[in-house]
């Protein structure tokens, strides 16, 4: 059984924040550089204004003139809010192609692979996973990925082998552990998650 994005509920944490510069160490030394950078901060403007249709033209501009990973990122951000989740996805993916390195663009890559019509946990489990790597100790990172090894667990509904009862229960257990370290970095209502995989994993089960 796949999982759906209603299988998160309001339980996922949603995209992430938008990047505000071509790269950390970027100089606008040409008009065309200059002219890109400049449609990235206004873009992010009227992003902040909650203006997410004219945030995405001045994105797909700057991308037009210099493609890098911080429009590309921030074009994928437009995309995801705007429901264009396929875009969303290829945009993410050419910024990681760019800047493998950020942990934000593959969390944001995750959730619009959960959120998309045709859901693909384990792509977004796959990138969880990089993010969580990248940076260990980001709250929403853990929180996220636990959510997804919660929901692929439960999607394995039908227990019948000792093989698929050791991938749910280790699922359950690494859900937990993410769990644990979300909430010690601060996500309270981690702790409510943190009951429901005790109370899953206390619970004998039956195969033949």
């Amino acid at each position: 059984m796949a999982v759906t994005p209603r299988s998160l509920g309001p339980s996922w944490v949603p995209t992430r924040r938008w990047a505000t510069s071509v790269t950390p160490h970027s100089t606008a030394s040409d008009p065309a550089e200059a002219e890109a950078l400049r449609c990235l901060e206004l873009g992010t403007a009227k992003l902040e204004e909650g203006d997410v249709q004219g945030a995405k033209l001045l994105y797909q501009r700057s991308a037009e003139i210099n493609r890098n990973a911080s429009s590309l990122f921030n074009l994928g951000v437009t995309h995801y809010h705007l429901k264009e989740y396929d875009e969303a996805i290829e945009a993410w993916k050419e910024s990681i192609a760019l800047q493998p390195s950020s942990a934000d663009a593959h969390t944001n890559l995750a959730s619009a692979y959960i959120i998309s019509p045709v859901s693909r946990p384990d792509l977004a489990l796959h990138h969880l996973q990089i993010a969580s790597s990248l940076s260990p100790e980001d709250p929403e990172i853990a929180f996220n990925l636990a959510a997804v090894l919660e929901a692929s667990q439960s999607s394995l509904s039908l227990i019948v082998t000792t093989a698929d009862w050791h991938m749910s229960a280790g699922r359950l257990e690494d859900a937990l552990i993410q769990y644990k370290r979300s909430k010690e970095f601060g996500v309270e209502r981690a702790a409510v998650h943190i009951r429901n995989v005790n109370r899953v994993t206390l619970t004998p089960m039956y195969f033949v």
